[in-house]
């Protein structure tokens, strides 16, 4: 790290997780002249909510996720599904921009062809299921989703969520041979170790920021402290995004924008089951999607998944939901309660009173025992053994509290990015499908924080190089859908 204690950069990115990585490498191919400063406060990149295991991996394109696909009064409203597939064409697209520069050299090393599934069961999650299918089969975007109550056609889909299933059980499941598993862990640090090749651009490892504040000429001064050497320093930038998982919340506190006064945020924290056993996943070849619990929040969403973690193939399954009042799986105790403020708790109080059964459905949880969590991977895969899976601890996920516009609390579900009026600082709160919609949600902010660059000629060239759909919604061209989802699926070396 730099002896210098003060220094200037055009951009700091607080965070080294795929969102701070995106930005980063964005914005450099937009500006090669642009400096970067990269700062985290763990050993090496995405190690939090990016690491593999600590991130759902599904590679979110609506394929499975049931939640995206909300029924009201007897009608599935399909415009978050079309509108997060849409999001996840792009990320493809610029994923297989970096390959064909040789940002990535192996893009097998993080994303693979992992088909995506929907399993319900009952009468009723089987008309729902039903119903859904026959909505998204219209557009373009799903019009190669299957639908099945066949047994035999089921099992062939994924063999193991039928062995020693009711007979009597009414079932049904979609399939989607389009679907992936994105290791985000590897696809960031493979970023990262790009841009800290290039000119102007560092990373400061077990670095933490404790504070930052506007100067006078509407700049920022962003404060860190090496955590092995104890040493201070400051570092002046023309603009920050704070990317730091759960502990945003904090350091938008600490910013003080007004914009940012009435967030708040509960911590909620995971587990995954996981068998390595080869012979298993061999036999497992899906990403399995259910219904949430009653009062669960969508990131605690039950699946059962092929997975690809440093080359292995193996299965995991959850999440289960916890709570503890840490905001990262490496963060303080404190957190939460460091969080609260005069300007949150009014929005703190309100939203988790209008959310009783969450707190209710995060007590369940925290009270299951490895037993019961056995028992919901069997409405999965009922033949499982307990000695076949081990619990592993999944990220640190962090449910945004705020005002809506009639200044009334609620939750925040998705992802959602705070901005200060004039651009200089962007703050990215929340979780699922962050990961997946990475590259939109970037594009989105480079928009409303460098509104003149965005607009000009070169950077809206550089756009379409990068993401060729730029600007369109493919549902809507079902030809060039047709066309980029082949050059993508050969260019990321993904087979259906």
């Amino acid at each position: 790290m730099s002896t210098n204690k003060n220094t200037e950069s055009d951009v700091v990115l607080i965070g080294a997780g795929i969102m701070s990585a995106t930005l980063g490498l964005l914005l450099k191919e937009l500006n090669p002249k642009t400096t970067i400063q990269i700062l985290e406060r763990l050993s090496s990149a995405a190690e939090e909510s990016s690491d593999a295991m600590n991130n759902a991996g599904t590679g979110h394109s609506a394929f499975c996720e049931l939640n995206y696909t909300p029924e009201k009064n007897g009608i599935i409203d399909t415009t978050k599904a079309l509108n997060i597939c849409e999001q996840f064409e792009e990320s493809r697209q610029f994923w297989s921009y970096l390959v064909n520069k040789n940002i990535i050299q192996s893009p097998k090393s993080f994303v693979n062809t992992v088909p995506h599934m929907s399993f319900v069961w009952g009468d009723n999650n089987v008309d729902f299921l039903k119903k859904r299918h026959e909505a998204l089969k219209k557009h373009p975007l799903f019009e190669a989703m299957e639908f099945s109550e066949d047994r035999e056609v089921i099992k062939k889909w994924a063999p193991l969520i039928m062995e020693g299933r009711d007979y009597k059980e009414k079932i049904a499941a979609t399939h989607m041979n389009l679907g992936t598993d994105v290791n985000f862990g590897e696809l960031t640090r493979q970023m990262i170790k790009h841009q800290v090749s290039q000119n102007g651009v560092t990373v400061s490892f077990n670095t933490e920021v404790y504070n930052l504040k506007r100067t006078q000429d509407n700049r920022w001064t962003i404060f860190i402290k090496d955590l092995k050497t104890g040493e201070k320093r400051t570092i002046t930038t023309k603009f920050v995004f704070i990317g730091a998982g759960g502990a945003s919340i904090l350091l938008l506190e600490k910013s003080g924008i007004p914009e940012g006064k009435s967030y708040g945020g509960f911590p909620v924290s995971g587990q995954w089951l996981v068998c390595e056993d080869e012979k298993l996943a061999e036999q497992h070849f899906a990403k399995v999607y259910g219904l949430t619990s009653v009062g669960a929040p969508p990131m605690s969403v039950p699946h059962l998944d092929t997975r690809y973690v440093n080359g292995k193939r193996s299965l995991l399954f959850g999440p289960y939901a916890g709570f503890s009042t840490k905001f990262l799986k490496t963060g303080s105790y404190w957190d939460l309660f460091k969080s609260i403020s005069t300007g949150n708790i009014g929005t703190m109080v309100g939203a988790g009173l209008d959310n009783l059964d969450l707190t209710k459905y995060l007590i369940s949880e925290v009270m299951a025992s490895e037993n019961k969590k056995v028992e919901a991977l069997k409405s999965y895969f009922p033949n499982a053994k307990k000695e076949d899976w081990r619990l592993e601890i999944a990220g640190q996920r962090v449910q945004t509290m705020k005002r809506n516009k009639e200044g009334k609390p609620e939750l925040a579900f998705g992802t959602e990015v705070v901005n200060a009026a004039d651009g200089s600082l962007a703050v990215l709160l929340g979780a699922s499908p962050g990961a997946s919609t990475t590259v939109n949600i970037m594009l989105k902010l480079i928009a409303k924080c460098f509104p003149n660059e965005y607009k000009s000629p070169e950077w809206q060239a550089k756009f379409k190089e990068m993401i060729p759909s730029f600007g369109l919604k493919l549902n809507d061209h079902p030809e060039l859908l047709k066309e980029l989802r082949a050059e993508t699926s050969k260019t990321l070396e993904l087979k259906y």
